[in-house]
């Protein structure tokens, strides 16, 4: 993955898609996420069993960090390795979220040129990152 998605679902939607109690946050569809943005996240309430939907900023801020400009560095991780890493071991056992997407961008060669390639399903719903798209893995 590139570092870039989109969302072109609205609001509504994706609440009811997840079963998430609504927000009072609103966003539009856009078709170009990237990191630093805010994004609707889904994130399961540790005193409730109740999942909510809110924005929070993409990218990850380890915790002995103090400048927030490491967030749009930290957006990626290798599922094989993350859980050895220092700044993903904590986030992987005790913070993680859904992140709705129906489509992705990756690079791909064509005739000795890199472009952008955007990946979607073709039934046009949205899906976490992390799940498995008719045999391509968003993550």
């Amino acid at each position: 993955m590139c570092g870039r998605y989109r969302l072109s679902r609205r609001k509504q939607l994706v609440e009811e898609y997840f079963d998430a109690l609504p927000s009072d946050e609103d966003w539009t569809p856009r078709y170009n996420i990237a990191p630093t943005q805010p994004v609707p996240v889904i994130r399961q309430n540790p005193k409730e069993p109740r999942r909510e939907l809110s924005l929070m900023r993409w990218g990850l801020i380890p915790s002995w960090s103090k400048d927030v400009s490491a967030a749009g560095v930290l957006i990626n991780a290798r599922s094989e390795t993350a859980a050895a890493k220092p700044a993903f071991r904590d986030p992987l056992t005790s913070r993680r979220c859904l992140i709705p997407a129906d489509g992705f961008y990756e690079w791909s060669r064509h005739e000795a040129a890199c472009v952008i390639v955007r990946r979607a399903l073709l039934d046009r719903t949205c899906h976490p990152i992390g799940s498995t798209l008719r045999g391509m893995a968003i993550r």
